[in-house]
């Protein structure tokens, strides 16, 4: 058997170099997790095949902090889960996670970000403000990122803002097959703002289903002035779909709007479960029969109101494309829309 020496090839006692692709081994892959994101990245992890890489995130008495790859990543394909949901110490983290290992020499860098964060700051809609989401980009390639894995950014044009691969997961993947198993029969999706209206739409035509809008027109942040319902929802089963759930105000007012208009049952399907505030109570105490999130933020305490789905498999899959270089089309909800 030829045996490899120092990138030359021993073969019947003569010495031959041999190219580069002979001897170099395919990078492995390995996937570390931020603090923030710990559960999810062990699950990830597991439905991936692989163990999760040792990391320690040395803290000091002044609140910096500085992580440390426990194992050599030299020549890897290295995926970092973490979201970066408040506080701002998730997303510098991250970016030093990067930074660690671009300068221990790994061969791809890959930022899975389950939940984006600053992505409700896409755009200067008022004078002299910053665009949060666009320089969150900027630290992210500057850190030394080759691609993100994310999923439902707040606005999708978001991924306009890289000049890196975006791989944008749509969590219609998860909450279609919840959706199909509570079989209800009068079956409507509500959109709570008119922000929301484009992927409300994509499910309800995957279910033949109709539509409705609550349009709401807010005072100021997380407190809303008015709403109005658009469509007819008398005797209907309705679904709100939404990216975020925040404070819960929105939801919670839509699904009263809805019930005072005659619907039969309102539920809500939230992708990212910020839940800061008021949230756990205005949810408690709101006419929703239930709350369906998924787990790319931890809950801070348990609701019999609200029930988590896990986005692990998906994250996996996307995980395994990105390293074997094969398509996520198949993971979008318009490759299974019902002909």
């Amino acid at each position: 058997m030829p045996k490899i020496c120092l990138g030359f090839k021993i073969l019947q006692g003569h010495y031959i170099f041999a190219p580069h692709s002979y001897y170099m081994m395919n990078p492995s892959v390995k996937i570390f997790s931020g603090t923030g994101s710990q559960k999810l990245a062990e699950k990830i992890a597991q439905r991936f095949g692989a163990p999760l890489g040792k990391v320690n995130v040395q803290k000091f008495s002044d609140g910096e902090f500085q992580p440390i790859f426990l194992e050599s990543i030299r020549g890897d394909y290295v995926f970092l889960i973490q979201s970066t949901f408040a506080p701002t110490d998730n997303l510098m983290e991250l970016l030093l996670m990067i930074d660690a290992a671009k300068r221990a020499s790994a061969y791809k860098i890959i930022a899975v970000l389950p939940y984006y964060g600053f992505a409700r700051q896409d755009r200067k809609d008022k004078p002299r403000v910053a665009i949060g989401s666009k320089l969150v980009a900027t630290l992210l390639e500057a850190a030394g990122a080759n691609r993100v894995i994310t999923m439902d950014l707040h606005a999708p044009q978001i991924q306009a803002f890289f000049d890196i691969p975006v791989d944008h997961l749509d969590s219609s993947a998860i909450f279609i097959p919840y959706i199909e198993q509570l079989k209800l029969a009068n079956l409507t999706f509500a959109a709570p703002d008119v922000g929301s209206t484009n992927r409300v739409r994509e499910i309800a035509s995957y279910f033949n289903a109709e539509m409705v809008i609550c349009d709401k027109h807010r005072k100021r942040a997380n407190e809303i002035a008015s709403m109005v319902v658009i469509g007819d929802v008398a005797g209907r089963d309705i679904i709100l779909i939404d990216d975020i759930c925040d404070t819960g105000g929105t939801l919670a007012k839509a699904a009263g709007l809805l019930k005072e208009k005659g619907a039969k049952s309102v539920r809500a399907l939230c992708t990212h479960p910020i839940l800061s505030g008021k949230a756990y109570e205005n949810i408690e105490n709101s006419v929703l029969e239930e709350l369906v999130v998924c787990d790319t933020i931890p809950l801070k305490q348990e609701s019999a109101k609200i029930k988590v789905i896990s986005v692990a498999d998906l994250f996996a899959i996307a995980i395994r494309n990105a390293y074997e270089n094969k398509s996520i089309t198949s993971l979008f909800i318009h490759s299974q829309l019902k002909r």
